[in-house]
């Protein structure tokens, strides 16, 4: 079944049952890149706060937690990161991350989340074209491999954000925006995308020397944009992002 993701979607129950208070939870993969199926799961992605109790202690603490279940017939995929780690992985060339953060399907938010997105832009560097570059081909090879019209579209989708985000400096990973503003998009990707929507695992019905050679190409340009990219070559924020995260920390300690 197609998930509606409108402010009606009722995503609170399933921030409710967490563990540890959410500093956000977003939806993010095919609904976030705007080409959905009826099959498609729901991949929740997001942020928890550990007590410090669950950092300081002996145990391992829980930095990343992972679930999925099925939920009225839905599949629900939901990963969340501790504060500090997720920060972290935002000062590396990580696009996913960002991605997350960023996204405008919110299910949950708090004060913190706006903090670390009006941080966001301060992490960005050119190398983030790595991150890009480097998923497209794996899905491209995943492709070439079974044939499939999903990793084809991952692999676009992956090359136009890596390209947009080095000339704009701008995370967007919703694909049919993308093709409005990347002028080098390949002209038959609507059709994909309406092609998606009806199956999650269906054939490419593409001409796969034409595809290619347009893949090819979308890696060329994306090398041409991260050159001539006015982002920086490290991330900034750093000291904003520790106080944010040693703040919050405390204030938690103190409730």
């Amino acid at each position: 079944m197609t998930l509606a993701l409108t402010p009606a979607t009722d995503l609170s129950a399933i921030v409710a049952e967490q563990p540890d208070p959410l500093v956000f939870a977003t939806v993010s993969g095919a609904h976030l890149y705007g080409f959905p199926s009826r099959d498609s799961d729901v991949d929740l992605r997001g942020v928890h706060l550990l007590p410090v109790a669950g950092l300081i202690g002996l145990r391992e603490p829980e930095e990343t937690r992972t679930r999925m279940w099925d939920r009225d017939g839905v599949e629900m995929d939901l990963v969340t990161h501790d504060l500090r780690k997720f920060v972290r992985l935002m000062l590396r060339r990580n696009g996913y991350v960002l991605e997350q953060l960023l996204s405008p399907l919110v299910a949950h938010t708090t004060d913190v989340h706006a903090e670390l997105t009006a941080l966001a832009p301060r992490v960005l560097t050119a190398h983030h074209a790595h991150h890009y570059r480097g998923f497209a081909g794996t899905q491209w090879r995943l492709f070439e491999r079974t044939g499939e019209l999903k990793p084809l579209l991952y692999t676009l989708r992956a090359l136009l954000t890596g390209i947009h985000l080095m000339r704009a400096g701008e995370v967007q990973a919703h694909l049919p925006t993308l093709v409005g503003e990347v002028a080098e998009a390949p002209v038959y990707v609507p059709d994909l995308i309406e092609a998606k929507a009806a199956a999650e695992h269906g054939a490419a019905e593409v001409d796969a020397e034409r595809v290619r050679g347009d893949v090819e190409a979308l890696h060329g340009v994306l090398d041409a944009a991260q050159a001539g990219s006015g982002l920086p070559e490290a991330p900034g924020g750093h000291d904003a992002l520790h106080d944010l995260v040693v703040r919050v920390r405390l204030e938690d300690a103190e409730r």
